[in-house]
Order: structure tokens, then sequence, then C-alpha cells
């Protein structure tokens, strides 16, 4: 009779064995498919996200400009210029 319990024994474990490395072969699978999906989605956010802008130019205020605005403020000063023209002047020299 020992022997007869052995076989069932052995079979069981065999399919449960068998069961057990088909489904972590199906699991790993299922995981390097999610893994794919997700570098894709990646790819596809990168390229599609739109590019950093262009840096500004650098709008420094040169020698000529200092210049400039100090012979405006003495202008200003002495009465020649209007607070209107020295706004004036002065926004044409900053801004461009």
């Amino acid at each position: 009779m020992p022997l007869l319990r052995r076989r069932p024994l052995l079979r069981a474990a065999a399919v449960g064995g068998g069961a057990y490395m088909y489904g972590k072969h199906r699991a790993n699978l299922e995981a390097e498919q999610q893994e794919q999906a997700y570098a894709q989605g990646q790819q596809q956010a990168y390229a599609t996200a739109a590019p950093p802008p262009a840096p500004a130019p650098a709008t420094g205020i040169t020698s000529e400009d200092t210049a400039r605005l100090q012979e405006l403020g003495r202008l200003h000063e002495q009465g020649i210029l209007t607070d209107e023209e020295f706004a004036q002047q002065k926004a044409r020299i900053l801004g461009g």
C-alpha cells in the first residue's frame, strides 16, 4: 500500500510545481510588458513636451547708455527737458 500512496503524491507535486512555474513565467511576462509600456509612455511624454524657451537676450546697460542718462538728468535738472520729455527719452534708452 505504501507504493500506491506515493504515486498520487508525486503526481500532485509535479502538477503543483508545473503550475507554480507557469504562474511565475506568466507574471514575469506581464511585468516586462508593463515596463515596456511605461518606457514608451515616458518616451512619448518627452517627445511631446514643449522645448524649453530660448533664453532672453541680455539687456544690460552699456556705458554709452549710462552717459546718455547722465546727460538727460543734467538737462532735466537745468529745466531744459520737461518731466514728460525726460521720461520719454529715459524709456527709449532703457527700452532698447
